[in-house]
């Protein structure tokens, strides 16, 4: 195994309840890949994700690796409200959690008579676009004929026009002008998008499903913070046996007769094995091509994705009782900020998400808090985010739309230590220090990930690189398929 991210891991958890002898090399010194962990003074910080969706496939992963449910492992519940949103104009609202009635309301009395309504039948076609590509986008391996999952499963409704014929919305953008009629909602469905990685004015329709998710199955917090969730999935691997060997850089695939027979490390050490499954993208490891030409393109062969700035705030002064856990304060120009982001620029008002978990655990005492702002940014590369001027600045911008969801924010502020894109990639590996999207239909197929088989035989890739794409559930779901592969050989046809 190389690589010790979550999706390795989960690989590594199943295949050792198999019966499989199982070793993970990982460069770094610790687990869990981007699921990272930042302490200073009694302050503790997530530096990857902040929140759970899908918690199903983790407890899935528990239940078919031992006894012991993930809930004994670690604390597991549902933040409420889920999200709130502050908007360009001053519009306010908090979007209850799993409740599709509950958001409905909010928007109603926030935004006016029938937005709630025009959202909830929004959700109702996202419904149906997850109904169509749940199976094939999470639970089964790629298709071989994957260019069917091209067709985009949202079921837009047709926008009659003058002279000029009917028109369906083929795009997130196209969402919120034709169907949601409202500014603000658009920059609601506008804000998901952007928080995946995804342009809305280039993403399908199918990106819909991303807030379907989020509001149907909730959004849930681990206590003490992401990284314990990552530290549950680690001891259970413990547990099952799985060997790590950390600080062990794998620097070549081995091959012979077109298979995979074992790593190389920096150190020229050979370690031989029955199957490799590469937790990072395993292509500059191996002398050939991996792919070949009809097969799903890697993410970032054409261009990096991109990447997250983040901004870890130590503030004195108790937070305020019913702050929301998440707050994400809106651009005033989303298409703008797009268009900076995704041609390799820094948007000079960039949509920020706000996390306040109410968590003793991330504090010294009651007198304080820990706030962490987070922005979707171009990568490194276009940007040089090692330019220490620029951090500081960009930190500032962070700061500054911040004020809208933490009253007194400059005031409270004792210290801040800033994550860019540059930061991610020494630690993960990944080129530019982008962060993969998840697998969506639509769009001729432009955002899948490559198969968890390759055409190296017992070469298999887990992790947000490859199917079903980035995300901790979706990382989750690649090790799911990658153990069933390898298990269940040709006859594996999807977790069940």
């Amino acid at each position: 195994m190389i690589g010790a991210g979550m999706g390795a891991m989960a690989a590594a958890a199943r295949l050792a309840v198999a019966g499989q002898r199982v070793t993970v090399y990982e460069r770094a010194a610790t687990y869990g890949g981007s699921v990272g962990r930042f302490e200073r003074d009694g302050f503790v910080f997530d530096t990857g994700p902040g929140l759970l969706h899908l918690p199903a496939v983790y407890r899935d992963l528990f239940v078919k690796t031992g006894k012991e449910p993930l809930e004994s492992r670690v604390r597991l519940g549902q933040v409420d409200p889920a999200s709130r949103h502050v908007f360009a104009d001053g519009t306010d609202v908090r979007l209850p959690n799993a409740s599709r009635g509950g958001v409905v309301s909010a928007l109603d009395a926030a935004l006016g008579a029938g937005a709630g309504e025009r959202w909830g039948e929004f959700l109702g076609r996202a419904r149906d676009a997850w109904d169509r590509s749940r199976r094939p986008l999470l639970e089964e391996p790629l298709w071989a004929d994957w260019r069917v999952l091209g067709r985009d499963p949202y079921p837009a409704v047709r926008q009659r026009r003058l002279l000029r014929g009917a028109r369906q919305a083929t795009t997130v953008a196209e969402i919120g002008a034709w169907e949601l009629a409202d500014p603000r909602l658009a920059a609601l469905l506008d804000g998901y998008a952007l928080s995946y990685g995804l342009d809305p004015r280039r993403a399908p329709a199918s990106a819909a499903l991303l807030p379907y998710l989020e509001q149907t199955f909730g959004s849930w917090y681990v206590g003490g913070g992401m990284r314990e969730l990552a530290r549950a999935v680690y001891e259970r691997c413990l547990a099952r046996r799985v060997e790590f060997v950390f600080g062990a850089e794998v620097t070549r695939i081995v091959e012979k007769d077109g298979a995979a027979t074992g790593i190389e490390l920096a150190d020229g050490t050979v370690a031989e094995a029955g199957h490799v499954v590469a937790g990072i993208a395993p292509g500059p490891l191996v002398e050939g091509r991996l792919d070949a030409d009809g097969d799903v393109r890697p993410a970032g062969v054409d261009a990096l994705p991109p990447g997250r700035f983040t901004v870890l705030l130590a503030l004195r002064g108790a937070r305020e009782p019913g702050a929301a856990h998440r707050t994400v304060v809106h651009s005033p120009d989303g298409s703008a900020e797009a268009a900076e982001v995704f041609a390799g620029r820094t948007a000079a008002r960039p949509t920020v998400t706000v996390l306040r978990p109410d968590d003793a655990e991330t504090r010294p005492d009651d007198g304080h808090e820990a706030v962490t702002l987070t922005a979707t940014v171009a990568p490194h590369g276009p940007v040089d985010w090692s330019d220490a001027a620029l951090r500081e600045r960009y930190a500032d911008v962070l700061v500054a739309a911040a004020g809208a969801a933490v009253p007194e924010i400059a005031e409270r502020l004792m210290w801040r230590e800033v994550r860019t894109p540059a930061d991610t990639a020494v630690l993960t590996g990944a080129a530019g220090g982008s962060v993969p999207a998840p697998a969506l239909a639509g769009a001729e197929g432009r955002l899948l990930l490559p198969a968890n088989s390759t055409r190296l035989s017992g070469l298999y890739r887990a992790g947000g690189w490859a199917h079903p794409g980035g995300g901790l559930a979706h990382a989750g779901m690649s090790g799911a398929l990658v153990a069933g592969l390898i298990v269940e050989g040709a006859d594996f046809r999807g977790s069940r």
